[in-house]
């Protein structure tokens, strides 16, 4: 059972619901050792001074920032104390605001606040409104010795408490180079609109999250388990040839023949079955790929080896 970040209380108005703030997410990486290949034995990280090369003790290591490169300013514990928020342990309400308004660029962890004993009265009540209102709560919290803006969103039978990024932390999308304007600066007719439209209504679905898996992690595990029973042999992986358009980058494509056969077709590509798509023969050729039919010219070459986990 999970252990609560703390205990405390959810605060809005005048009203006081006793929480745990509890974690809403699991940890499944993969985690791995770095070793001596020669002996297999552990490398340990350790403390080093740039200068002479030797080992610092803990009480020897100062935290200071770098305002210009190779100038420092020591900050000392006292320092980091008085900049620190005050570890009360509350989730406080300062607004309510519609459910749309914020993007999804802001969310950033969810939590789960269960309430305490004899407290389900507020947090039902709080929970229902907020369903009733499309509305959700803006709050503060302090979470070990940093304090948060957090978002509070009703979930089933839940109230969740979602951190918040701040807007200094998002990049402005503006700096990068986007197509604006209106859809006929880059020829996209109403009949390709319509049939994109089209496309996308028959591709839609339900968002059943228990149909995706993490692949990767997945298949990392079966290489795990075959070198184990192999006592430490496996054969490396080796990459499949992929073909790809010579175009596909550009803005030479045949949009309405692409749109025709993905309506005609109506085939799905779910995130679950990528990984199960049919892969191609040796003797292929580039002609009897969907993309080579639609771009008429191809080029084959090799996707770049990726770095071993």
């Amino acid at each position: 059972m999970a252990r609560p970040i703390w205990n405390g209380t959810l605060s809005f108005g005048l009203l006081n619901v006793p929480v745990s703030v509890m974690p809403a997410e699991r940890r499944v990486d993969l985690h791995f050792r770095m070793l001596d290949s020669r002996s297999n034995t552990p490398i340990r990280y350790e403390r080093v001074n740039a200068d002479t090369g030797e080992e610092v003790p803990w009480k020897d290591i100062v935290k200071a920032y770098e305002y210009k490169k190779g100038s420092y300013v020591v900050l000392r514990p006292e320092d980091l104390k008085s900049a620190s928020p005050e570890g009360r342990e509350a989730v406080e309400v300062e607004a309510f605001v519609d459910a749309a308004s914020i993007g999804p660029e802001y969310y950033e962890k969810p939590y789960v606040l269960v309430p305490g004993k004899k407290a389900e009265k507020g947090y039902v009540l709080l929970r229902e409104t907020l369903r009733r209102t499309g509305k959700i709560g803006i709050a503060r919290v302090v979470i070990r010795t940093r304090e948060y803006l957090s978002a509070v969103i009703p979930k089933e039978d839940s109230l969740l408490l979602v951190l918040l990024r701040y807007p200094q932390e998002l990049v402005d999308v503006g700096d990068y180079a986007l197509p604006a304007g209106k859809t006929a600066s880059y020829r996209i007719t109403a009949k390709e609109m319509q049939m994109a439209e089209q496309l996308v209504d028959s591709m839609s679905d339900q968002w059943k999250p228990g149909d995706y898996r993490d692949e990767f992690r997945n298949r990392l595990h079966k290489v795990i388990e075959k070198r184990m029973k192999s006592k430490g042999v496996v054969t490396p992986l080796v990459e499949d040839e992929s073909e790809m358009a010579e175009n596909a980058s550009t803005n030479v494509v045949d949009f309405m023949s692409l749109l025709q056969k993905s309506l005609a077709s109506k085939k799905r590509t779910p995130a679950k079955k990528a990984a199960s798509r049919a892969k191609p023969k040796g003797g292929g050729t580039a002609s009897k790929r969907a993309t080579a039919k639609a771009t008429k010219k191809t080029s084959t070459r090799k996707r770049a080896p990726r770095r071993s986990a």
